[in-house]
Formats: structure tokens, C-alpha cells, sequence
């Protein structure tokens, strides 16, 4: 939960302290007196058990009293005496004893046994069943015998034979009226019925009896709750954390009211039955009464105490429940405020403490701005947390010690961060006063050198002209930065806080180019007085001469150029003109020695230094955008990512959103740990080279391949926040970031910062000159970037690939993809398609891998507005083994064509524009080139036929390839004629066959040489193993006319080689055309293969093509 402090104070939290304990004993006491009189007023038999033969008058307790205060119990006469059974006669005389032997043990009693309407038998009987029921101990028994003459006989001879008998069990004496029972009993104690004056109801006593048995079985229910409650109070673990306390809490307030009602109801009950009491029991007689009316006194006092101490117990237990819960939310916020703190002082001890540069100090200072703006808020959240725990402390709180402990440690904590940001931020200011300082100095001193050169032409040779530039240097001077008053060892000592190696050298260099500036400046001021006071005609001074625009500055005096100073002036001599003609003048070199060396600095102003700040500035810009982003990563990771565990926010989660973290954010993580731990640490170094940043990012190229898995998962991270955008969680998080821009903003930055990284580099690319350090490796990477924006954006395109059956993966890496217009003819012998071409072309997207190429038609999800994605349908595939193409189609430069399985289909495509149309021919070339290189070298390997052997089944499985494509319905009713072939307008068609198509005209053959390389006759692409000697070719290929002198050739066309006339041309016939001219070696190459005679072939016969469209969805 916490630190041990803590924990020590949640042990001492256990054991009670002493004025909880005494409360809580207080508590037992009461109770245990409230069970002692509950036991001595409650009888074990109650009004239930007994209530119906009590009801009907068996005996009952008048509250009358016979001689030495013995308690009268009456039998009334006409009773069903006789019908009860001995056990329940048992229990009434014991019930009914039992009350006054609890209040007054030993007393006696007497029985008036009423028989004056019965016989001698039924009194005999009543005697005998007394005689062996009563429990108690008895004083007398008092009967009224028979008033009838007769039965009054029987009975007075009856008992004078029995007497013997009863007088031995118990006295019994014989009453012959009322007026004989007012001997044995006052008037006073005996009821009407006996002639007596005594008020009693039998109706009004049984209700009394109830209440009071029915008050203290409450009184005693209610004792036994409050010890209970307060034992579990008292025994209760406390919680470890604040909720669990808060719960505990909550219930055992519930609990404490719950009881105090019980309390209330119990005590309204008791008042009520003791108001009963005291109205029934005004007379004197009523002995029974007042002593119910004392029980009820007596119980509701003592439920007074124990709900007194009760109440004491809890009060001060509530308290400290209730101290205890404050300091565990004062623990939680004093552990949060600290981890804000030590969060802060890392950042603070992350800052550097000392800068090289200008641009290093002032980003610099904006950090430790912006930290220390945190800070504040930081600090003055943890003030109030510190103000808190006073008043905690004031308030008497059990743990005072520990939260003035605590409150200490904040306010040191505190202490320590404004401390360290106040005196890293004070060093950084006089880091960056030095730089702005020596800056100005460096400024001056070209200021200076630049005013030297400045003074030149006719007006300064005469005396007025000196005057004057005496005056503009007197007032140059008058404006040097003060810290060049002082020496480079004052400065020194004055910033020696933050002095470091390299400020110390820039110090040094700094008043070397001070002191050789002032030694040009004082003799400059000699030769300007010397003019001033003679009349002589002076030097004429003019400009340092200037490679680039003269107007142009440069830093003079840069490191580059640290060795010395040279100044070149063009002089005149005086009494000649210079030649109109631009004859050299003389020149003499003005030297000035750098201290004691030799070395000088020649000054120039050129604008090469000018490319040098432009490159700084964007590889500035390129670092600054690179720590921003970092950052917004980190509180991206931080303020969303790592709050989805936070417990705290855990309610406005959505379950469904839980367990989809990796799939809202992809592999922001690993982009962040890349850039954070090695990319910008990269960028950094390279701030004084920008050129090297080339090869950073080539170094890194393997590294940027994450951005394409966070691409491919971008759009089930849209999606997702698209379904959750309004949770919650998500309001918070940004609430508490400060963002004005939501998550989904966030989430594309990784997109963004991608495209970003190619313009800066071609911005920096600009500004580099040809040839020089680094350029290529910037074209490079460059090249590099721009091929991972199109990767990427393949690989997007590719996931929306739906309907193909196959694995993508297994048709090689994806090279291009584009939307295009396309039309489709194929041949199928003498049977022709119902319907002709069209003119209204189909809108498909192509998809170029290594292997395939496949065609798709684009579809629009359902959705709205930024929800629709597009889609792609797969239509159509072609290998890329069955594959050639014609690079012009006439009547458009956009158009190409891809034909298949020896142009038994043939696709017209037209590119958006030409550019993209020459991409595409360039990428599919290199395809083909590359899988004829491919078969060459495995014919080479395996000889001759086992190459042709090979080479057949490739054909079988062209042709089931395309027995497999289905075809298409006509998407439109328009049509235009078949394609007709081509006219001799058209002989720039330049083609590249795939390698069935080749394989296709090598089975075309009839026959072959023995000493024939069949891979030879096949291959059109071998330029490299192809030797050219006169004889007879023939062309499986167009070659346009490339001159005014070649000749255009056909597929199918027969040649005869005549002679080479250069080494790289051949004078070359068309049997087939009768045309007759030059070839380069190159081309035919490219088209030919030897031709023995007598071979034929189909290749030359006409296509009969046919327009077809691709299968419909």
C-alpha cells in the first residue's frame, strides 16, 4: 500500500487506543448489567406457553396479600379446572409462582380455592391435583365450600375423613362463606367477587404481562446486537486501501443507525408500558404493579447507558475510521505529487547544463521554460496537498507525526526541483549572454573588416577623404562590444560557470580575430593619416577581389579559414591610366601576420557560406520537428496507452476496448523507442554536417520498415476510434493532457512525420552543390525514403485486396499499383465473341508484383463521409511467366499493351499520363529481363535438351492458367470493330515477350538441327550470350526504325545478317519486308534467333483478336 511508515501507523491503527478501549469495556459493562437484570425479571415459563388456560381463569394473581405478605393465588369457582391436564396445571402454577419469586425469593403463598357452586368430589380432586402441582411454598389453602345444604353435608363429612390426609401435605381449611375469609385475609386484598375491595382485571393483566415479557426479550435482543456490533467493530482488520476503508466505513455507519433506530423503537416501546404501569398501579395495593413499573424503570435506565456508551464507543471508533481513510488519500496524493516531483527533476538533470552553440542555448532555455512552467503547476498542486496536511494536523489527527513527516518531505522536494531548474536556467542564461556576446564580437569584428574593404575609390585619396574615413573608423570603433574591452582571462574567470572545452576555444578565437582586426584597423588608421597630413597622391585602394557576388558576406573569420589574413587590392600607379582594353594591372598582396605565425587568412566574399546556413537551418528544422515528435509520441504512450491500466479511469473504459490496446495503437512503442533511444541521438550529431545525414538515414533504412506494420494496422486503429471516439476515457485523458486535438490526430503522426522526412531531405538536397561530401548519400536516402512512402502506400492498397483465393505473399514483392483504363480482345481459332470491342473502356487497378500481375476492380464500402474505404474486387491474374508487351500503341502516348500466352489475349492499357505510363514499361522490362536471365542460366546449367524438356511444361501450364480465367460480361452496349494489325504507320511498336511466349514458338517449330541450341531459337533477351555473325535470323519481337537508314522489323520476320559495318552495326536485310539498312547490335540482340531453312513457324501468321472484358463481380 505504502511505505513502512505507513504500514507502522496502520499496525498502531490496530491496537486500540486507550480511549477507544475504555469506551468499548464501558460498553461490555453496560451490557453485561442490562443481561443481569433482564435474567432476574425474566421467568423461564412464558405468557405464550401458558397464555390460553390463563385466559380462561384457571388461577390467577389478584396482587393480593394475606398475612406475612403472602402472595394470594386465586381458583375461581365454575372454572374448566377439572379439563386441564397435569402438565399444563404444572406449568400455570409455576408460571404464576415464578413472577413474584424472582422479584422476592422465599415468599409464601396462599390458594383460595372457590368451590361454593361444586360437590365434595370435585373438591377432593382439586385438593389432590395441588396437592401434586404447586410448586411453591404453601402458606395455606382457603375453601369455599358447598353453599347447598346437601352438598355442604357430604362435604364437611368428606373432609372430616380426609383431613388427616390433606393436613399433612398442606393446611387446608374449610370456609362455609365469604364473611369466614375475611378472617384469614384483609378486606382490602381480596377481589369483589370475595366481598373484597381490591381492583383487578383479568383482561387488563394478561396485556400487561405480555408487554413487559415482550419489552425485555427486545431489551434483551437488542443488548445482545449492540455487544456484537461492537466486538466486530472492535476485532475488524482494517483495509489496505481507501476504497476497502471507505466501504468499511459506509457499512458500519449503516450498521450504527440501523441500531440506534432499534434503540429508539425499543425505548418509545418501554416508555409507553412504564406510562401503562404507572397509571395502573396509583393505589396503595397494587404492590405488583409498582414493582413491574420498577423492573421497566430499571431496564430502560440501563438501555439508556449501553446505548450511551454505545454511542461513546463508536464515536471515537468512527473517528479514527475516519482519520485512518484521510490518511490513506493523503498517502495516495502525497505518492502521486511525489512521483510528479522526481518526474520532473529527471527531466530537469535530463537538460544539459552547458552549450556548444547559439541554436543549442536558446532550445535550451525553451525547455527549461516549458519545464519549468510544469513545475509551477506541479509545485502549487503540491502546496495545497502540503496545506492539507496542516489542517490534518490541526484537527488532531492520530498520525500527525507522519503527515507532518510527509508534508516535510514535499516541501523539501519542492525546495530541491526550484532550487535545481533556478540554477540550471541561470546557467543557461549566461551560457547564452557569453554566446550572444562573442557572437556580437564575431559580428564586429567583420563588421570592421568589412568597413576596411569598403573604404575605396577616388575620395579617399585626398586629404578630406582620409579625414572622413578616419572618422568612420574612429566611430566604428567607438561601437565595439564591451566584452572585447576585456581580456579572453577575464571572461573567462567572469562566465567561469559555465565554461566548457569548446566555449573556452571560442573565447580564444574569438580575441585572436579581435586582435588581428585591430592591428588591420591601426594600419589602416597610419596610412590614412599619413595621407591626411601630406599632399602627396596616395595609394588608390580598391575592393578584395571576389570569387562569387561581390556583395555577398561570408563568415571571414570561421575556423575554415583561422590560419591568417590576406588582402588583395589592385594598385594603380599614379601619373598612368589604366588601359580601356583591360590590360592586368600591377597587384600587390597586403599581409598581416596572425601573432607570431606565419599563416594567413585570405578574405573573400563568397556565397557557398550562404548554402552552409541554408543547410544548417533545415537540418535545425529537421531536429526541432524530430524532439517534438518525439514528444507528442511519449505523451501520446503516456496520457492514453498507459492510462487504459490506470484504475483510477478503469470505469470509463469499455470492455470491449480493453483488450484492443496493441490494435488502437499499433506499434507506436517500438516507433518510439527507435526514435527517442537511437534516431534523433542520430540527427543530433549530424547538426555542424548536415551532409551526414544521408548516411544516418541509410544506416537506419532496416529500422523505418516499422512504419509499414503501423500503416497496415492504421485502418482497424480508425475504425476502433471511430466506434469509441466518444468514450469517455478519451475526453479525460485529453482533458488532462491539455490536447486541443483529439487521439485520432496523434494516431496519424507516425503517417505524417514519414512524408516529412522526404521533404526535408530534398530541401536539404537543394541546397548541397553537385559532387560535393555527402550529396550522393543524400540522393540516396532520399531515394530510400521516397521508395518507403511507396511501399507503404503499396502494401495499404494491397490489405483491400478481396476475392483472391490464393496467398499474396507467394506472387512476390508488389512493385506498382495504379488505377487504369483498359480494354481486353482475345482469339479463340475460328469462333469469334458475340460482341465487338468497345469504346468505353473498364476502370480497373492493376497490381504488378514480381510473379503476377493481377486486375481489380475498384468498390466503396459502405459508410459515410470520412467512413468509406475503398475496396478492391479481384477480376482477373496474369503470370508473369506467360507475359509480353508492346510499348506503343498508335493514336496515344498513353497507351501500351500486355499481351498473354502468345497475344492469345491482349490488353490495351492507358496510363493516366505518359510519366506513369514509362514507369510501368520500365518496371515490367526489368521483370522480364530478369526471369529470361533466369532461364538461360538453368538451361546453361542443364544443357542444351534438357532445357528444351524444361521448356514445355511451362507452356501446359500457360495454357491452364489461361483455361482458368473466366470471362467477362459486356459492362457497356457501345462496340467498335476489331483491332486491325498493324499497318506499317505503326512500326515504332517496340515489344518484350515473357518467356512462355518464347516457349510458344519453340514448340511452333517443325523441325530442329542437332547442333541447334534450342534455348537460343527461344530466348530474345540473350544480348549477353547472343553472337552475331552474318546469316539467317529470325525475330520473335518488334524493333521500331531507330534512323533515317535502319529498317523496321516485325514479329516473324525472316533477316539475313550481310556484314558488320561498325562493331556496334550491321547491315541487315528483311526478306520478309524486302527492306534493307542498318541495325544496331543492341537491338537485335534483343529480337533475334537463328533461323535454319526449311523450319516454319505460326508465329508470323495474323492474330484474329477479339475484344473481351474481365469476369464480372
Amino acid at each position: 500500500m505504502g511505505p513502512a511508515s505507513l504500514q507502522q501507523e496502520r499496525h498502531t491503527r490496530k491496537d486500540k487506543p486507550k480511549g477507544e478501549m475504555d469506551s468499548y469495556h464501558s460498553l461490555l459493562q453496560a451490557s453485561s448489567q442490562l443481561q443481569s437484570t433482564l435474567q432476574q425479571v425474566t421467568v423461564p415459563v412464558s405468557m405464550k406457553e401458558v397464555g390460553g388456560f390463563i385466559e380462561k381463569q384457571v388461577a390467577y394473581l389478584s396482587g393480593g396479600r394475606g398475612e406475612d405478605s403472602s402472595v394470594i393465588i386465586t381458583l375461581p369457582e365454575c372454572s374448566a379446572f377439572s379439563d386441564i391436564p397435569e402438565e399444563a396445571l404444572a406449568k400455570v402454577f409455576t408460571y404464576l409462582t415464578l413472577i413474584p419469586r424472582k422479584r422476592q425469593p422465599g415468599v409464601k403463598f396462599i390458594i383460595i380455592l372457590d368451590r361454593r357452586l361444586d360437590t365434595w368430589p370435585s373438591i377432593k380432586t382439586a385438593l389432590a391435583r395441588i396437592s401434586a402441582s404447586f410448586p411453591g411454598n404453601l402458606h395455606l389453602v382457603l375453601v369455599l365450600r358447598p353453599t347447598s345444604f346437601f352438598h355442604r353435608t357430604v362435604t364437611d363429612i368428606g373432609f372430616r375423613f380426609s383431613q388427616e390426609d390433606f393436613m399433612l401435605k398442606m393446611p387446608v381449611v374449610m370456609l362455609s362463606s365469604v364473611t369466614d375469609l375475611l378472617r384469614y385475609i384483609e378486606e382490602n386484598q381480596l377481589t369483589s367477587e370475595f366481598g373484597g375491595t381490591l381492583d383487578y382485571c383479568h383482561s387488563d393483566w394478561i396485556v400487561l404481562r405480555t408487554a413487559i415479557e415482550s419489552f425485555a426479550v427486545t431489551v434483551k435482543d437488542i443488548a445482545h446486537m449492540l455487544q456484537t456490533f461492537g466486538t466486530e467493530v472492535a476485532e475488524t482488520d482494517l483495509p489496505n486501501e481507501a476504497k476497502n476503508t471507505e466501504c468499511l466505513l459506509e457499512s458500519q455507519t449503516n450498521k450504527y443507525r440501523k441500531l440506534k433506530d432499534a434503540i429508539r423503537t425499543v425505548s418509545k416501546e418501554g416508555c409507553h408500558l412504564l406510562s401503562n404501569l404507572q397509571s395502573s398501579g396509583k393505589g396503595d395495593s397494587h404492590w405488583d404493579v409498582r414493582l413491574d413499573t420498577e423492573t421497566v424503570q430499571r431496564l430502560l435506565t440501563q438501555l439508556r447507558d449501553m446505548e450511551s456508551a454505545f454511542d461513546g464507543f463508536f464515536e471515537k471508533h468512527h473517528l479514527k475510521l475516519h482519520q485512518y481513510l484521510q490518511l490513506l488519500r493523503y498517502e495516495q496524493s502525497f505518492q502521486e505529487m511525489e512521483m510528479c516531483l522526481e518526474h520532473l527533476l529527471t527531466q530537469e538533470k535530463d537538460l544539459p547544463s552547458s552549450v556548444d552553440n547559439l541554436p543549442q542555448a536558446e532550445q535550451a532555455l525553451k525547455k527549461i521554460d516549458t519545464l519549468q512552467s510544469s513545475a509551477v503547476d506541479v509545485m502549487s498542486r503540491a502546496q495545497i496537498i502540503i496545506l492539507h496536511g496542516h489542517q490534518l494536523s490541526a484537527s488532531h489527527h492520530y498520525a500527525m507525526a507522519l503527515i507532518m513527516q510527509r508534508c516535510n518531505e514535499l516541501r523539501h522536494h519542492c525546495d530541491t526541483l526550484n532550487a535545481a531548474l533556478k540554477t540550471k536556467h541561470t546557467r543557461l542564461l549566461q551560457a547564452h549572454q557569453l554566446l550572444l556576446c562573442l557572437g556580437k564580437a564575431q559580428t564586429w569584428c567583420d563588421d570592421g573588416a568589412y568597413l576596411l574593404a569598403s573604404q575605396v575609390g577616388n575620395k579617399y585619396q585626398s586629404k578630406e577623404g582620409a579625414q572622413s574615413a578616419l572618422k568612420d573608423i574612429e566611430n566604428f570603433l567607438q561601437g565595439a562590444p564591451s566584452v572585447l574591452n576585456s581580456g579572453p582571462e577575464i571572461v573567462a574567470i567572469e562566465y567561469e560557470a559555465v565554461i566548457t572545452p569548446h566555449l573556452q576555444s571560442q573565447i580564444q578565437k574569438t580575441f585572436e580575430k579581435y586582435a588581428t582586426v585591430q592591428q588591420m584597423i591601426q594600419n589602416r588608421q597610419n596610412c590614412l593619416r599619413k595621407l591626411a597630413d601630406k599632399h602627396i597622391r596616395p595609394v588608390q585602394l580598391v575592393a578584395p577581389r571576389a570569387e562569387n557576388s561581390p556583395r555577398s558576406k561570408s563568415p571571414l573569420f570561421s575556423p575554415k579559414n583561422s590560419d591568417g589574413l590576406k588582402f588583395t587590392f589592385d594598385l594603380s600607379l599614379p601619373g598612368k591610366r589604366t588601359s580601356k582594353k583591360g590590360i592586368n594591372p600591377r597587384k600587390i598582396e597586403v599581409i598581416h601576420d596572425y601573432q607570431e605565425s606565419r599563416s594567413c587568412l585570405s578574405y573573400s566574399v563568397e556565397g557557398e557560406d550562404s548554402l552552409d546556413v541554408l543547410k544548417r537551418r533545415v537540418m535545425r528544422e529537421l531536429i526541432e520537428t524530430e524532439r517534438i515528435y518525439v514528444e507528442e509520441l511519449l505523451s501520446v504512450l503516456l496520457g492514453y496507452r498507459a492510462e487504459m491500466e490506470n484504475p483510477a479511469l478503469s470505469s470509463h473504459l469499455p470492455l470491449d476496448l480493453i483488450s484492443k490496446k496493441n490494435i488502437l495503437f499499433g506499434n507506436m512503442p517500438e516507433i518510439y523507442n527507435f526514435h527517442s533511444r537511437v534516431f534523433l541521438q542520430d540527427l543530433e550529431a549530424c547538426l555542424e554536417t548536415p551532409e551526414a545525414v544521408g548516411a544516418c538515414f541509410l544506416e537506419r533504412k532496416d529500422c523505418f520498415q516499422m512504419y509499414e506494420c503501423y500503416c497496415h494496422n492504421k485502418p482497424h486503429s480508425d475504425a476502433l476510434w471511430r466506434q469509441f471516439s466518444d468514450c469517455v476515457f478519451f475526453q479525460e485523458c485529453q482533458k488532462k493532457l491539455e490536447h486541443k486535438l483529439g487521439l485520432d490526430s496523434y494516431l496519424l503522426k507516425p503517417v505524417q512525420r514519414l512524408t516529412k522526412y522526404q521533404l526535408l531531405l530534398k530541401e536539404l538536397l537543394k541546397y548541397c552543390s553537385t559532387g560535393s561530401e555527402g550529396t550522393s548519400d543524400l540522393q540516396e536516402a532520399l531515394n530510400a525514403m521516397l521508395d518507403l512512402v511507396k511501399s507503404v502506400n503499396d502494401s495499404m492498397h494491397q490489405t483491400a485486396i478481396t476475392g483472391y483465393e490464393g496467398d499474396l505473399c507467394e506472387l512476390g514483392r508488389m512493385l506498382m499499383q495504379g488505377s487504369f483504363s483498359v480494354w481486353i480482345s482475345h482469339k479463340r481459332g475460328a469462333t469469334r465473341m458475340k460482341e465487338f470491342a468497345r469504346f468505353k473502356p473498364m476502370q480497373r487497378h492493376l497490381f504488378l508484383y514480381e510473379r503476377a500481375l493481377l486486375f481489380c476492380k475498384r468498390r466503396e464500402e459502405h459508410g459515410d463521409g470520412c467512413d468509406k474505404t475503398p475496396s478492391y474486387s479481384f477480376k482477373h491474374c496474369l503470370k508473369m511467366t506467360a507475359v509480353g508487351i508492346t510499348e506503343n500503341v498508335k493514336g496515344d502516348v498513353k497507351k501500351f499493351e500486355i499481351w498473354y500466352s502468345g497475344r492469345e489475349e491482349v490488353y490495351v492499357i492507358q496510363a493516366p499520363t505518359p510519366e506513369v505510363k514509362a514507369a510501368w514499361l520500365n518496371e515490367l522490362r526489368r521483370i522480364l529481363t530478369n526471369q529470361q536471365k533466369l532461364l538461360r542460366d538453368e538451361a546453361y546449367q542443364h544443357g542444351p535438351m534438357c532445357g528444351l524438356m524444361q521448356l514445355s511444361p511451362a507452356l501446359s501450364e500457360s495454357k491452364q492458367q489461361r483455361a482458368s480465367v473466366s470471362s467477362e460480361e459486356t459492362e457497356s452496349g457501345r462496340s467498335s470493330p476489331d483491332p486491325q494489325p498493324s499497318s506499317p504507320k505503326q512500326q515504332n511498336r517496340r515489344s518484350w515477350p515473357g518467356a512462355h511466349h518464347t516457349t510458344d514458338t519453340c514448340e511452333a517449330v517443325d523441325e530442329w538441327s542437332a547442333d541447334t541450341d534450342p534455348f537460343q531459337l527461344c530466348d530474345s533477351e540473350a544480348a549477353s550470350l547472343l553472337t552475331l555473325t552474318p546469316g539467317s535470323y529470325k525475330a520473335l519481337a518488334d524493333c521500331p526504325q531507330n534512323g533515317t537508314k535502319s529498317i523496321t522489323i516485325k514479329s516473324g520476320d525472316i533477316l539475313q545478317l550481310q556484314q558488320e559495318d561498325k562493331p556496334s552495326l550491321w547491315l541487315v536485310k528483311n526478306l520478309s519486308q524486302q527492306q534493307e539498312g542498318f541495325m544496331s547490335t543492341a537491338s537485335l540482340q534483343s529480337v533475334l534467333v537463328p533461323f535454319a531453312r526449311g523450319q516454319s513457324c505460326r508465329l508470323g501468321e495474323p492474330a484474329s483478336l477479339k475484344m473481351r472484358k474481365l469476369s464480372s463481380p
